[in-house]
């Protein structure tokens, strides 16, 4: 009996850890020790970011930081022990539970720097929306990998699209427009690994861009005093926008219905080209409801930053600066003056890299930037070699998710892209977007594990090559 419950025991750890995995063989060395490296980078600069002027400490966030970088720490464990194929089947409660997070957010939520995104209670908070990521690539994955090449076609293409659409509409209403954007990549990487057409994903992609355009420009030049071409009245003169979708509504029918009867090529391209702008003119009119001035001013001063050199204008400014004082080697630890003198706003978060930078040098720089190269090109490696499509699409929703962190926030700081408000992964202060980090790495972790064992799936160009040469093979029959 005793033997009996020990083998039943044993059986039951070895389910739930993945075939009984043990903790050291489930911490890849390469993952673990560049996000440490990363982590501990980060406490540094968090604490230099809380120095002031006279070399006196005037913050505890350091110390936060490495509270929560130790609590992720075990969390990063508790996902890389436990087999990723147990949230396979619980992925739609786990996102269910997310959207409610964010439904709650919008109505209790405490506003941070103009946005409703904090829940909490004095001090003590979480950013739901940083959680809902997960959530989001878990629930994405077992989608795409319950549909297989069903991602080819249109109508479940767009409901994939609609799973990612709800986290991305609640959290605009916040509003929070960085973090809305970070799932738009973690999509279109997903989707791609998953087989989707060149031509949807590239549809998203360019609606999302114009729609933006279509939002903001118009306001942008405004505010610039600049002559305001004919193409904006699209978007600013309401009678020309209701004649425009009108003209674009008929085109499209009429592409549709010559598609439909006739299988031209050249039909199907009007459609696709009048649905794209008429798409984009709707939601631009939609999004110019909903962006706050603030958010248009960051992107005029991205255009030009002297438009308002002390208000909107500022933190660019002197982000650029500082990443520029830094030199080849940097002023050195705890010698920078646009932070110690308290030029940056939110330091310690949205603008550590400028810290860094200014601190460390172009050295320093490139040294971070190795480190996210050296965890991401692991991340691939994993990726590729996953045993099974729930496990290569989790795996590229996270390598998504901290490379697009990576790339923009660096970017914001050098003054290439417009501030957004995101966070640099594992760097930057703050407990929510850390545990999301170690979280995703910890995923990694198993799939990595994970990869040995069973067959592997196909890759994203074997995948593609076998679709296209059965879809020949019809074709010839």
């Amino acid at each position: 009996m005793r033997a009996a419950a020990g083998t039943s025991q044993r059986g039951s750890r070895a389910r739930i850890l993945g075939s009984g995995v043990s903790v050291l063989r489930a911490l890849d060395p390469i993952l673990l020790l560049s996000s440490l490296a990363l982590v501990g980078t980060g406490v540094l600069f968090v604490y230099s970011s809380g120095v002031n002027s006279v070399g006196v400490s005037v913050s505890n966030e350091w110390i936060k930081q490495i509270v929560w970088a130790s609590s992720g720490l075990v969390l990063m464990v508790v996902f890389a022990v436990i087999n990723h194929q147990r949230y396979k089947a619980r992925t739609p409660y786990i996102f269910l539970a997310a959207l409610a997070l964010l439904v709650i957010t919008l109505i209790f939520g405490r506003q941070v720097n103009g946005a409703r995104s904090w829940l909490g209670i004095g001090d003590l908070g979480i950013q739901p929306s940083e959680f809902a990521k997960v959530a989001t690539i878990l629930f994405l994955a077992a989608y795409l990998s319950e549909i297989g090449s069903g991602i080819t076609e249109l109508p479940r293409f767009m409901l994939g699209l609609l799973v990612v659409a709800a986290p991305i509409g609640l959290i605009v209403l916040q509003p929070d427009m960085g973090t809305a954007l970070i799932y738009c990549p973690i999509f279109l990487t997903m989707a791609l690994m998953a087989g989707a057409r060149i031509r949807h994903l590239l549809f998203v992609t360019l609606l999302g861009f114009l729609t933006l355009v279509f939002a903001a420009i118009p306001a942008m030049q405004s505010l610039l005093a600049t002559r305001e071409p004919g193409i904006w009245r699209l978007v600013t003169d309401a009678g020309v926008a209701r004649y425009s979708l009108a003209v674009l509504a008929v085109v499209a029918g009429l592409a549709a219905i010559g598609q439909r009867r006739y299988r031209h090529g050249y039909y199907y391209w009007i459609l696709y080209g009048t649905a794209l702008l008429g798409l984009a003119v709707a939601g631009g009119l939609a999004m110019s409801t909903v962006l706050k001035e603030y958010q248009i001013m960051r992107l005029v001063i991205f255009v030009n930053p002297w438009v308002d050199p002390r208000g909107a204008g500022w933190n660019i400014i002197q982000s650029v600066t500082a990443v520029g004082a830094g030199g080849l080697s940097g002023t050195g630890f705890l010698q920078g003056t646009q932070s110690h003198l308290r030029y940056l706003p939110q330091q310690s978060t949205d603008f550590i890299f400028s810290i860094l930078a200014e601190e460390s040098g172009f050295l320093g720089g490139v040294l971070v930037l190795l480190l996210f190269a050296v965890m991401l090109a692991r991340g691939l490696v994993i990726m590729y070699a996953a045993r099974d499509p729930f496990a290569t699409l989790v795996a590229a929703g996270v390598v998504a998710m901290i490379l697009f962190h990576a790339l923009v926030n660096m970017g914001m700081a050098m003054g290439v892209l417009p501030i957004t408000g995101i966070p640099l992964m594992l760097v930057s202060y703050g407990g929510s977007s850390l545990w999301t980090a170690m979280i995703g790495i910890g995923l990694l972790m198993n799939v990595g594990i994970a990869r040995t064992r069973g067959r592997r799936s196909p890759g994203w160009f074997q995948g593609r090559a076998l679709r296209d040469a059965k879809r020949l093979t019809t074709r010839k029959t």
